[in-house]
């Protein structure tokens, strides 16, 4: 039989300036929503594009599974 112990996800995510919304204002909603979950989170780094959009590298929990050495 197998268990998981611990899991997280690596992301890479796009916030854009569609119809001109704020980037960095949409990366702190984002934000926010995972701490209202009780998700665990860590921004691994974040990059300003030239076109204004915001590249966000972020390690998150994944499902209800402790994060022990990850996060």
């Amino acid at each position: 039989m197998r268990r998981i112990i611990s899991a997280c996800l690596l992301q890479t995510v796009r916030f854009d300036t569609v119809s001109g919304t704020d980037p960095e204002k949409d990366f702190e909603i984002y934000c926010h929503k995972l701490d209202r979950k009780g998700q665990k989170y860590k921004v691994e780094g974040t990059e300003k594009e030239a076109d204004g959009s915001l590249i966000v590298h972020i390690r998150k929990q994944y499902n209800n599974y402790k994060t022990e050495e990850y996060i």
